[in-house]
C-alpha cells in the first residue's frame, strides 16, 4: 500500500491510533482524524502521519475531513471508519436519552455514511479503493442497556454489505471488523460502570472479560489493527461485504 492515501477516523487512540501507524508503517500516506489535538500531537510524534482535529459528529465535519485530506495528500483510497460512542452512559430502553441516542447514531452510523458517500467517487475515478468500517460483536447481538450502541453497530455492517454491492464493479471493497473486548478508553469506562454497579473492582472486569475467551485473554487494539490493514491491502481484493469478528476464538 505504498504511496496509498488513507484517512483513519478515531485515529488518537485505541485502534484507530494503532491502525495509522500500521498503515504508515506498510508506506500509506495517512491523515489521522480525531477530536483531541493533544492525542494527534502524540500520534504524529510517533508516525509520519498528517493529523487534522476535527468531529465526525456533522455531514459539513465528514465533508471537511476529505476535503482537507484532498488538499494534502491527494485522492482518498483507504478509508478506515473507526470514530465512535460506546455504550457507558446508556440506559435501559425505557429511560434511554433520545438525545444521546441521536449523538450515537450521528458518530457511530451517520458519519460511516457521509464519508463513503463522499469518498467513493475518488476510489472510482481510480478504479481501487479499500474501505473498512469497525463495528463490534455487538452489531451482531444485543445487550442490557445499550440500545444505541448495538443499533448503530449492527447498522454499520448493514451498511458495508450494501456499499460492497454499489461498489463492486469498481475495484473498491468494502468490509468491516467486528473486535470483541479491546482494553481502549471506550471499553475502560463500560467496565467502570459495570465494577460500580456490581461492586467489584474494574480489575476484576478486565479479568472475567479475558476469561470469556478460549486464549484467556482480550484482544490487543493491534491486532484488530492488523486485521483492518489486510483488509486496506492489495492481498484482500477478493474479500467484500464482510464482518469479521475479531474475538480470539470467542463467539462472540
Amino acid at each position: 500500500m505504498r504511496g496509498r492515501v488513507a484517512v483513519v477516523t478515531g485515529a488518537g487512540r485505541g485502534i484507530g491510533r494503532a491502525t495509522a501507524l500500521v498503515l504508515a508503517a506498510r508506506g500509506a500516506r495517512v491523515l489521522g482524524v480525531a477530536r483531541s489535538a493533544d492525542e494527534l500531537a502524540s500520534l504524529a510524534d510517533e508516525a509520519p502521519v498528517e493529523i487534522l482535529a476535527e468531529s465526525v459528529a456533522t455531514e459539513e465535519g465528514c465533508a471537511r475531513i476529505l476535503a482537507e485530506a484532498r488538499a494534502r495528500l491527494g485522492p482518498i483510497e483507504i478509508l478506515v471508519l473507526n470514530a465512535g460512542l460506546g455504550s457507558a452512559h446508556e440506559r435501559v430502553i425505557w429511560k434511554q436519552d433520545p438525545e444521546l441516542w441521536r449523538e450515537t447514531m450521528a458518530v457511530n452510523l451517520d458519519a460511516p455514511f457521509h464519508l463513503v458517500r463522499l469518498a467513493v467517487p475518488d476510489m472510482r475515478e481510480r478504479g481501487w479503493g479499500r474501505i473498512v468500517a469497525v463495528s463490534s460483536t455487538a452489531g451482531e447481538i444485543g445487550g442490557r442497556g445499550e440500545s444505541a450502541y448495538d443499533a448503530s453497530k449492527h447498522g454499520v455492517i448493514g451498511l458495508v454489505r450494501a456499499v460492497a454491492q454499489d461498489v463492486a464493479s469498481d475495484g473498491i471493497t468494502c468490509n468491516a471488523v467486528l473486535p470483541g473486548w479491546v482494553r481502549t478508553a471506550m471499553a475502560e469506562r463500560s467496565a467502570e460502570v459495570e465494577a460500580e454497579r456490581r461492586g467489584i473492582s474494574v480489575d476484576d472486569v478486565w479479568a472475567e472479560r479475558a476469561a470469556s475467551y478460549p486464549a484467556g485473554r482480550v484482544v490487543t487494539a493491534e491486532e484488530v489493527a492488523e486485521t483492518i490493514a489486510f483488509f486496506a491491502s492489495d492481498e484482500a481484493s477478493g474479500v467484500s461485504g464482510e464482518a469479521l469478528r475479531v474475538t480470539l476464538g470467542g463467539i462472540w
